[in-house]
């Protein structure tokens, strides 16, 4: 499959500061893809030198096979860039704010560019604010304005650089639709966080970087794996409590560890799903009677602080090297 964002060997410097460390990554067309890490995990570098903003160090780039460091003009064309509490006018309403911006881009005359206006604000769910100054929008109001400023020249490629910043929740869904009607029509969407859980709602899939470099990418069951977190705890709840953890089912398959405590069964489990339905299957046909039967997983923030704290850890101890001989 064709790659939409084709990133290899992407590395940038600051002096002696390494910000991006050989990134490599391919993203087909219409997927939404996020790019998720703690604060100076080195997605604002990455994000800058895709959107032509920034040269890297060395590397290749190239967006709808459009090369971006060599092919600057054409590159642009097809790129939608939506930078961080991206400002707007205090001296124009929502309407002539798009339709400012449809004329720069040179979508045609007046009524070519108050059309596409209008189509951006309808995609956007801001249709009955054209009128409304955009400097009294709320913050979710602001940030789905913008985004379709972004997208009015019908982008291949949208960067989106932390747009569910201090949105509230329904603020976040209304943006997670939007972004799904735009990758139906084809754009691929590239977009930044450092809270797991917003890409985890968004994305289709997504990377993790920390201090540069890519940890893991895929969807988010892949990329729990990629980061060892793949364990799940179980909690059984029989029916009538148990003096002690029947034999069989310390001997299950997939299970490190289990407790009782207080009528409850704790189990550690590193089985995949079918070896968790199969333990399901076993516990009935075994005749335990069950309450409940629940399973929790590490969540999204957890997995990212924990890259966080090692990021940290790792700041703090570099790896010493010792001079040959």
């Amino acid at each position: 499959m064709n790659s939409s964002i084709d990133v290899r060997d992407l590395r940038v410097d600051y002096g002696d500061f390494t910000a991006v460390h050989d990134l490599s990554l391919q993203v087909p067309a219409g997927e939404v893809f996020g790019l998720v890490g703690p604060n100076g995990a080195g997605k604002t570098s990455t994000f800058r030198v895709l959107a032509s903003l920034a040269r890297p160090t060395y590397g290749e780039v190239r967006l709808a096979g459009v090369d971006v460091l060599e092919d600057k003009e054409n590159a642009r064309r097809l790129i939608g860039y939506m930078p961080d509490l991206a400002p707007v006018p205090r001296d124009l309403k929502c309407g002539e704010f798009l339709r400012f911006y449809a004329r720069a881009y040179g979508l045609g005359n007046a009524r070519e560019c108050t059309a596409r206006a209008d189509e951006c604000l309808e995609i956007v769910a801001l249709t009955d604010h054209k009128n409304h100054w955009c400097h009294k929008l709320s913050r979710g109001q602001t940030q789905r304005l913008v985004l379709a400023k972004t997208m009015l020249h019908r982008p291949k490629v949208l960067i989106l650089d932390e747009p569910a910043s201090g949105l509230d929740p329904l603020a976040r869904r209304d943006l997670r639709l939007t972004l799904r009607t735009i990758a139906a029509e084809g754009s691929t969407i590239f977009i930044s966080s450092h809270i797991l859980t917003e890409l985890a709602e968004m994305c289709t899939s997504i990377c993790v970087m920390s201090r540069g470099r890519l940890l893991a990418s895929g969807t988010v069951d892949e990329v729990r794996r990629q980061l060892g977190d793949d364990s799940r705890r179980l909690t059984i709840t029989p029916l009538q409590p148990l003096p002690q953890v029947p034999a069989w089912l310390s001997e299950a398959q997939g299970i490190s560890s289990i407790s009782l405590n207080q009528g409850q069964i704790s189990i550690d489990f590193l089985g995949d799903d079918e070896a968790q339905a199969n333990l399901l299957e076993e516990i009935i046909r075994r005749g335990m009677r069950l309450r409940s039967f629940e399973e929790k997983r590490s969540s999204y923030e957890e997995l990212l602080i924990g890259v966080a704290e090692q990021s940290r850890m790792d700041a703090k101890n570099p790896p010493s090297h010792t001079p040959s001989n």
